[in-house]
């Protein structure tokens, strides 16, 4: 059985442990729908990524819940306008 020939001390130690941390998970809200995701990845929710839709998320969904996801989108869409449209820039513009 191997026998270390001298103690290593704490700093060896502990710079050997170094890496062994974990890291918070950054994350990243979609532009389009809100929803936290991690950075350069597709939003499930929604299917898009750097303003295009890479993936159809509709297609594979059930009548009912394709129904409430589209409104739940449409929703948010009304609201984006609605902000963009009553921002101070908007009205001094006029």
């Amino acid at each position: 059985m191997a026998v270390p020939k001298q103690r290593h001390t704490k700093s060896r130690r502990n710079k050997r442990r170094m890496h062994l941390f974990l890291r918070k998970k950054q994350f990243l809200n979609c532009p389009k729908c809100g929803k936290p995701i991690l950075p350069h990845t597709i939003c499930w929710n929604c299917g898009y990524y750097k303003d295009r839709e890479v993936v159809d998320v509709l297609a594979k969904l059930e009548k009912k819940e394709r129904k409430k996801r589209e409104k739940e989108m449409a929703a948010k869409e009304k609201e984006e306008k609605k902000e963009k449209s009553l921002s101070m820039e908007n009205l001094s513009k006029k």
